[in-house]
């Protein structure tokens, strides 16, 4: 396989996956719901999914991670999953009274078959209490996939159509941390502009330690907000793979206008999400903003000399990685392989265009990348040991990879495990563009700084 070129290996290995850079529909699910004031999310399957989705999100997060199951037995796999959930709603109101359960199926009940709407019309539920459901079958997509259906879900369940519509805006972050929300709104508050945001996991995952557990923290989008997106004159979805098909949903059933926009991540996806919002609001960009763009001009021209020509690889969920490429050669460097592992995006398929976004990024800077929708790390080892690069961008699996080949690794996306604060910190806008500077010239200093004195150790043996 090392002697392979980069078309021969995909063709060999387009057969199965080995070590998939993403994860299931659930965990997406789960963590959008917790973006609702309120909601406890429902994984509707057996405990251990639960289990594995709550811990990769809490050891992500570093903060606990609430949700149920319906916690299937063998019978429940034979005959059915309905009288499981049903229970399920019942004592969760009871024991737990959250305003909201969200439903998120897993690959079992869907191979099943279970009827979800069904069921929830059959189940008991309180006066003033909501459920709502998503289809999130495991063997399909990925986990931005999973963020995507619970998003749009939440447009189906509960935005209302309104005649006049309002001067606000909704905002709809994709699968991004609670800095990068925090960022966005903040951003959002600057130009002036009322909004909606929906999902909003900022105030939920990254609580303050008080001394006091609460179930249902202060943060989360409220159900009146989602009611309300109906009536706002524009939806901006942030990241077309994550984002895109609850703005459109909202489109078709309430006649928002919606724009598709890169995940604000560098200077360019700011731009446009900055005039998107100055043209359709009729804002002028403040000073604070500007100085902000000015201050990160500045700093990526004092450091360009570090990063012209370095050849990176870069690899995580599309959206992000879409917005880390741009970056990327904003700052000069060649992104040589770029990898995404959630199907989907190839060239002339309906769900996006994620190798042609990358290929026509990547030409910017003169070079044809090796461009993978639905990839592995395998692979992308795989193309490293075949055209070797200068630094390696993506979550805590790309740690591997560097080690083997001694490549400084930039951790960003989801999930990281072997870090923390991450998930405070943004890397959207201006400032998270400034801390990406910082992370990569850091990565790469080290490296020339530690190659520096290997020579000067030699010299003096």
């Amino acid at each position: 396989m090392l002697d392979a070129t980069p078309k021969e290996f995909t063709e060999r290995t387009s057969g199965g996956m080995i070590n998939p850079a993403k994860t299931c529909q659930p965990i997406g699910a789960m963590y959008a719901a917790l973006g609702v004031h309120g909601c406890l999310p429902h994984s509707h399957g057996s405990q251990g999914c639960c289990s594995y989705h709550r811990m990769h999100l809490t050891r992500h997060f570093r903060d606990p991670i609430m949700a149920s199951t319906s916690s299937f037995t063998e019978g429940a796999s034979v005959f059915g999953g309905g009288a499981n959930l049903k229970t399920a709603i019942k004592n969760i109101f009871q024991i737990y009274n959250p305003d909201i359960i969200a439903v998120h199926t897993t690959c079992l009940t869907e191979t099943i078959g279970d009827d979800i709407p069904s069921i929830i019309k059959d189940a008991d539920i309180p006066e003033g209490k909501t459920v709502f459901h998503a289809n999130t079958p495991s063997y399909q997509g990925s986990h931005i996939t999973g963020f995507s259906n619970m998003t749009k879900a939440m447009v189906s369940y509960f935005a209302e159509a309104a005649a006049i519509k309002k001067e606000q805006a909704n905002l709809i972050p994709g699968f991004v941390n609670p800095g990068d929300m925090r960022e966005i709104k903040r951003i959002a508050h600057l130009m002036g502009v009322p909004f909606i945001m929906f999902p909003d996991t900022s105030g939920v995952v990254d609580t303050p330690m008080t001394g006091e557990f609460v179930m249902f923290p202060k943060g989360g989008t409220k159900l009146a907000e989602l009611a309300d997106s109906g009536a706002s004159k524009l939806t901006v979805a942030l990241g077309r793979f994550a984002s895109s098909d609850a703005a459109e949903a909202l489109a078709k059933k309430c006649r928002v206008p919606a724009v598709t926009l890169k995940t604000p991540i560098g200077i360019k996806a700011t731009d446009a999400f900055v005039m998107a919002l100055r043209r359709a609001f009729v804002k002028e960009v403040p000073w604070a903003l500007e100085e902000e763009r000015g201050q990160l001009v500045d700093i990526m021209t004092d450091t360009h000399f570090h990063f012209h020509g370095k050849k990176v690889a870069i690899f995580g969920d599309p959206d992000v990685v879409t917005g880390l490429t741009e970056f990327a050669v904003s700052l000069g460097m060649v992104p040589v392989h770029v990898l995404t592992g959630t199907p989907g995006g190839a060239i002339g398929s309906d769900v996006g265009s994620f190798e042609e976004d990358i290929a026509a990024i990547a030409g910017q800077s003169g070079h044809k990348a090796n461009i993978k929708a639905g990839g592995d790390l395998f692979a992308l080892h795989q193309l490293i040991k075949n055209e070797p690069v200068d630094l390696l961008i993506g979550n805590t699996y790309g740690k591997y990879i560097a080690r083997a080949e001694d490549i400084p690794f930039v951790r960003v996306g989801f999930p990281i495990l072997d870090r923390s604060v991450h998930s405070y910190l943004p890397v959207v806008g201006y400032r998270g563009a400034m801390r990406l500077v910082e992370m990569i010239a850091g990565a790469l200093l080290d490296r020339q700084d530690r190659d520096a004195a290997d020579e000067d150790f030699e010299l003096v043996m």
